[in-house]
């Protein structure tokens, strides 16, 4: 009789664990159901929205419309619509373009150019080895036609556009300097972009100046070291004012040498999962060590510097950083063009994140006297002292 009422009572049990089972299943199942049916009429509504506004332009809009335009438009509305600074679409020319300037290379003349208040186009920079520079042109020059473009009537927007094209393809520039207007004709080129600029500080201070993390800075940055440490350095100095960062994989293989064995940083996801974003073999250079910043320094640079900090390699001079600590990934579309979208958070082996917040230097210093580098002579007195 006992043996009946425990299986009857388990069996009672059993029913009963079923059904709440069951309900609180169907509960969170109805739940998610709901989200999903709200979610699906609220991406209706969007759309419908847009199909509304796209009957209403193509039935009353007095010009013509480039549908390639069109759709490059809502892409990039799209992206700029989640309210991400970092986030943003590229059209198929602007994709290419990036992949080109990650790489390290460009094509071009070799010119950095900034909108004047004549309503011209001056030279701000002319890059080493290339057209511009083989041609003569200097900064402050100032371009006023390209082949028989005017600049001041097109603007510097379509200026920029002219200046633009393929390998081998020539340009006409319309230059004017000192009062006098000089033609020259230049022939377009791949340029290799120098990102490390070195030199010997005294007779054992090497000095390494990084304006950001391209395909091939890893190369041009080894190279640097072997021939400061060649040369007798006892001591490093890494200039990253200015540098708002690059690829994360180009960073990796500049902190490799610097740093012991072990993971540098990690990416935080949305889901709560972490992966290495950076990690350092057990090759390592020991000598006193200083990174100057300032409020430009950004991404991958401030995690140069943070990484260095965090494993006491190296002292932090200058002022408070930027503050962008997350991550980034482009993903092609079919289109041709590509997503950039922000979707983690980087986090150095032994710090909190810095996003939004910046890095702290160790010896706060400030550029007053646009005839004095502070800065500069700041980390030269750091690991000066560090090294005796």
């Amino acid at each position: 009789m006992n043996k009946k009422i425990s299986l009857g009572l388990a069996l009672s049990l059993i029913a009963v664990s079923i059904a709440v089972t069951f309900i609180l299943t169907s509960f969170f199942s109805l739940q998610s159901f709901n989200k999903k049916v709200v979610d699906v009429n609220e991406k209706s509504k969007k759309y419908s929205s847009l199909q509304v506004l796209d009957s209403y332009i193509r039935d009353n809009y007095l010009g013509d419309i480039d549908e390639k335009e069109l759709s490059d438009g809502i892409m990039k509305g799209y992206v700029s619509g989640i309210g991400d600074k970092y986030s943003r679409y590229l059209t198929e020319t602007e994709y290419l373009t990036e992949k080109n300037e990650d790489s390290g290379e460009l094509v071009g003349l070799g010119l950095t150019l900034a909108e004047d208040a004549s309503g011209y186009m001056r030279i701000s920079e002319v890059l080493e080895d290339s057209p511009a520079s083989d041609s003569g042109l200097e900064v402050g020059d100032l371009i006023t036609r390209i082949d028989e473009l005017d600049i001041k009537e097109a603007g510097f927007n379509e200026g920029m556009d002219a200046m633009r094209g393929t390998e081998g393809s020539s340009i006409k520039l319309t230059v004017h300097r000192d009062g006098k207007a000089t033609d020259y004709e230049l022939v377009r080129r791949t340029i290799k972009v120098k990102t490390v600029e070195t030199e010997m500080l005294g007779s054992n201070i090497g000095y390494i100046k990084v304006t950001g993390f391209k395909q091939n800075t890893p190369d041009q940055f080894i190279s640097a070291l072997e021939r400061l440490t060649a040369n007798g350095a006892t001591a490093l100095i890494f200039d990253l004012r200015d540098n708002d960062g690059g690829l994360v994989t180009a960073l990796e293989e500049c902190l490799d040498p610097l740093l012991p064995e072990g993971v540098v940083a990690t990416a935080e996801y949305k889901d709560g999962h972490s992966e290495t974003l950076v990690y350092s073999d057990d090759s390592e250079i020991t000598m006193p060590m200083a990174v100057i910043v300032n409020e430009n320094t950004a991404s991958t640079a401030e995690l140069f510097a943070a990484a260095l900090k965090d494993f006491g390699k190296a002292s932090i001079v200058g002022s408070q950083t930027y503050g962008k600590g997350v991550v980034q990934v482009t993903n092609e579309m079919d289109n041709g063009g590509a997503v950039v979208l922000t979707v983690a958070e980087c986090r150095t082996a032994n710090s909190e994140c810095y996003n939004g917040v910046g890095i702290t230097p160790d010896f706060q210093v400030e550029n007053e006297d646009e005839n004095i580098d502070a800065q500069y002579n700041k980390a030269v007195e750091v690991v000066s002292a560090s090294d005796e």
